[in-house]
Protein backbone atom coordinates (compact mmCIF):
# COMPACT_ATOMS: atom_id res chain seq x y z
CA UNK A 1 0.00 0.00 0.00
CA UNK A 2 1.14 3.54 -0.68
CA UNK A 3 1.91 5.80 2.25
CA UNK A 4 -0.87 8.37 2.21
CA UNK A 5 -0.37 9.66 5.75
CA UNK A 6 -0.03 13.19 4.36
CA UNK A 7 -3.07 13.06 2.09
CA UNK A 8 -5.87 15.57 2.69
CA UNK A 9 -8.30 12.77 3.59
CA UNK A 10 -6.26 11.18 6.37
CA UNK A 11 -9.07 11.21 8.93
CA UNK A 12 -9.55 7.78 10.49
CA UNK A 13 -12.92 6.18 9.85
CA UNK A 14 -14.15 3.32 12.08
CA UNK A 15 -15.89 0.74 9.88
CA UNK A 16 -16.50 -1.83 12.62
CA UNK A 17 -16.15 -1.85 16.40
CA UNK A 18 -16.42 -4.86 18.67
CA UNK A 19 -15.69 -5.42 22.33
CA UNK A 20 -11.89 -5.72 21.99
CA UNK A 21 -11.04 -4.46 18.48
CA UNK A 22 -12.17 -2.06 15.82
CA UNK A 23 -11.40 -1.87 12.12
CA UNK A 24 -10.21 1.51 10.88
CA UNK A 25 -9.72 2.97 7.41
CA UNK A 26 -7.30 5.88 7.07
CA UNK A 27 -6.80 6.90 3.45
CA UNK A 28 -6.03 3.63 1.64
CA UNK A 29 -4.90 1.82 4.82
CA UNK A 30 -7.13 -0.68 6.61
CA UNK A 31 -6.03 -1.84 10.07
CA UNK A 32 -7.27 -2.94 13.46
CA UNK A 33 -6.96 -1.19 16.79
CA UNK A 34 -7.40 -2.57 20.30
CA UNK A 35 -10.29 -0.85 22.08
CA UNK A 36 -9.06 -1.25 25.66
CA UNK A 37 -7.04 1.66 27.09
CA UNK A 38 -3.48 1.64 25.82
CA UNK A 39 -4.04 -1.09 23.22
CA UNK A 40 -1.21 -3.07 24.77
CA UNK A 41 -0.64 -6.76 25.40
CA UNK A 42 2.10 -8.44 27.46
CA UNK A 43 4.01 -11.59 26.58
CA UNK A 44 5.53 -13.17 29.65
CA UNK A 45 8.95 -14.80 29.60
CA UNK A 46 8.91 -17.16 32.57
CA UNK A 47 11.39 -19.81 33.70
CA UNK A 48 10.62 -21.93 36.76
CA UNK A 49 13.15 -22.54 39.57
CA UNK A 50 13.68 -25.97 37.94
CA UNK A 51 14.91 -24.17 34.76
CA UNK A 52 11.78 -24.95 32.74
CA UNK A 53 10.27 -22.47 30.28
CA UNK A 54 6.51 -21.99 30.54
CA UNK A 55 4.53 -22.28 27.32
CA UNK A 56 0.77 -22.38 26.77
CA UNK A 57 -1.18 -24.31 24.18
CA UNK A 58 -4.65 -23.28 23.10
CA UNK A 59 -7.03 -23.25 20.16
CA UNK A 60 -7.04 -19.87 18.40
CA UNK A 61 -10.21 -19.13 16.45
CA UNK A 62 -8.64 -16.76 13.84
CA UNK A 63 -6.19 -19.51 12.83
CA UNK A 64 -8.62 -22.43 13.35
CA UNK A 65 -5.68 -24.27 14.88
CA UNK A 66 -3.94 -25.04 18.14
CA UNK A 67 -1.03 -22.75 18.94
CA UNK A 68 2.00 -22.75 21.20
CA UNK A 69 2.73 -19.39 22.79
CA UNK A 70 4.34 -17.87 25.83
CA UNK A 71 1.75 -16.79 28.40
CA UNK A 72 0.26 -13.45 27.35
CA UNK A 73 -2.69 -11.15 27.83
CA UNK A 74 -4.14 -7.70 27.43
CA UNK A 75 -2.91 -4.99 29.77
CA UNK A 76 -5.68 -3.32 31.76
CA UNK A 77 -8.52 -5.36 30.26
CA UNK A 78 -9.81 -6.39 33.69
CA UNK A 79 -8.55 -3.68 36.05
CA UNK A 80 -8.38 -0.17 34.60
CA UNK A 81 -5.07 1.48 35.36
CA UNK A 82 -3.32 -1.84 35.94
CA UNK A 83 0.39 -1.61 35.13
CA UNK A 84 2.07 -3.81 32.54
CA UNK A 85 3.87 -5.62 35.34
CA UNK A 86 0.68 -6.23 37.34
CA UNK A 87 -1.14 -7.47 34.24
CA UNK A 88 1.74 -9.79 33.36
CA UNK A 89 1.79 -11.40 36.82
CA UNK A 90 -2.01 -11.75 36.80
CA UNK A 91 -2.03 -13.35 33.33
CA UNK A 92 0.89 -15.65 34.20
CA UNK A 93 -0.98 -16.98 37.23
CA UNK A 94 -4.31 -17.28 35.40
CA UNK A 95 -2.85 -19.12 32.41
CA UNK A 96 -0.11 -21.26 34.01
CA UNK A 97 -0.76 -21.49 37.75
CA UNK A 98 2.61 -19.86 38.47
CA UNK A 99 3.03 -16.44 40.06
CA UNK A 100 6.08 -14.18 40.10
CA UNK A 101 7.74 -12.00 42.72
CA UNK A 102 8.89 -9.57 40.06
CA UNK A 103 8.03 -8.57 36.51
CA UNK A 104 10.35 -6.46 34.39
CA UNK A 105 9.33 -4.83 31.11
CA UNK A 106 12.14 -5.50 28.64
CA UNK A 107 10.76 -3.71 25.58
CA UNK A 108 7.54 -2.66 23.90
CA UNK A 109 6.91 -2.70 20.16
CA UNK A 110 4.33 -3.35 17.44
CA UNK A 111 3.05 -6.87 16.79
CA UNK A 112 2.12 -6.42 13.13
CA UNK A 113 2.75 -2.82 12.11
CA UNK A 114 1.15 -3.21 8.68
CA UNK A 115 -2.12 -4.60 10.01
CA UNK A 116 -2.63 -3.39 13.57
CA UNK A 117 -1.79 -0.57 15.96
CA UNK A 118 -1.44 -3.12 18.80
CA UNK A 119 1.81 -3.12 20.73
CA UNK A 120 3.20 -5.88 22.89
CA UNK A 121 5.48 -5.67 25.88
CA UNK A 122 7.99 -8.43 26.51
CA UNK A 123 7.99 -8.96 30.27
CA UNK A 124 10.48 -11.09 32.18
CA UNK A 125 8.88 -12.73 35.23
CA UNK A 126 11.24 -13.88 37.98
CA UNK A 127 10.93 -15.39 41.43
CA UNK A 128 8.36 -17.91 40.22
CA UNK A 129 6.38 -20.18 42.51
CA UNK A 130 3.52 -22.57 41.76
CA UNK A 131 0.18 -21.43 43.25
CA UNK A 132 -2.48 -23.22 41.21
CA UNK A 133 -3.40 -25.34 38.23
CA UNK A 134 -3.56 -22.63 35.56
CA UNK A 135 -5.54 -23.33 32.42
CA UNK A 136 -7.00 -19.85 31.91
CA UNK A 137 -10.30 -18.32 32.90
CA UNK A 138 -13.74 -19.82 32.24
CA UNK A 139 -13.63 -18.90 28.56
CA UNK A 140 -10.20 -20.47 27.89
CA UNK A 141 -8.95 -24.02 27.54
CA UNK A 142 -5.21 -23.71 28.06
CA UNK A 143 -2.73 -26.54 28.38
CA UNK A 144 0.46 -25.60 30.21
CA UNK A 145 3.82 -26.98 29.08
CA UNK A 146 6.91 -26.78 31.28
CA UNK A 147 9.88 -27.49 29.02
CA UNK A 148 13.53 -27.71 30.12
CA UNK A 149 15.17 -24.46 28.97
CA UNK A 150 18.02 -26.28 27.20
CA UNK A 151 15.49 -28.27 25.14
CA UNK A 152 12.94 -25.50 24.48
CA UNK A 153 13.94 -24.59 20.92
CA UNK A 154 14.03 -28.26 19.84
CA UNK A 155 10.67 -28.87 21.55
CA UNK A 156 9.16 -25.93 19.67
CA UNK A 157 10.57 -27.17 16.35
CA UNK A 158 8.96 -30.55 17.07
CA UNK A 159 5.59 -28.88 17.74
CA UNK A 160 5.92 -27.02 14.42
CA UNK A 161 6.50 -30.34 12.61
CA UNK A 162 3.41 -31.76 14.37
CA UNK A 163 1.30 -29.03 12.76
CA UNK A 164 0.91 -26.55 15.60
CA UNK A 165 0.91 -22.85 14.79
CA UNK A 166 3.79 -21.17 16.62
CA UNK A 167 3.98 -17.52 17.50
CA UNK A 168 7.21 -16.22 15.93
CA UNK A 169 7.82 -14.15 19.08
CA UNK A 170 8.64 -17.39 20.88
CA UNK A 171 12.19 -17.30 19.56
CA UNK A 172 12.65 -13.69 20.64
CA UNK A 173 11.41 -14.67 24.09
CA UNK A 174 13.84 -17.60 24.26
CA UNK A 175 16.70 -15.28 23.30
CA UNK A 176 15.67 -12.80 26.02
CA UNK A 177 15.93 -15.51 28.69
CA UNK A 178 19.71 -15.48 28.36
CA UNK A 179 20.41 -12.02 26.89
CA UNK A 180 19.95 -8.35 27.58
CA UNK A 181 18.48 -6.31 24.71
CA UNK A 182 21.96 -5.12 23.71
CA UNK A 183 23.06 -8.74 23.17
CA UNK A 184 25.19 -9.06 26.28
CA UNK A 185 24.71 -12.20 28.35
CA UNK A 186 22.16 -11.85 31.13
CA UNK A 187 23.21 -12.69 34.64
CA UNK A 188 20.69 -15.16 36.06
CA UNK A 189 18.86 -14.08 39.22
Amino acid sequence: MADDSRSPDNTPRVVYEGRWQRMVVRGTWEYSERTHPGGLAAIIIAVTPEDRVLFVEQFRVPLQARTIEMPAGLVGDIHAGESIEQSAIRELEEETGWTAERAEVLMTGPTSSGASSEKIAFVRATGLRKVGAGGGDGSEDITVHEVPRTQAAAWLAGKLREGYELDAKLWAGLWMIDHNLDGTPREPR
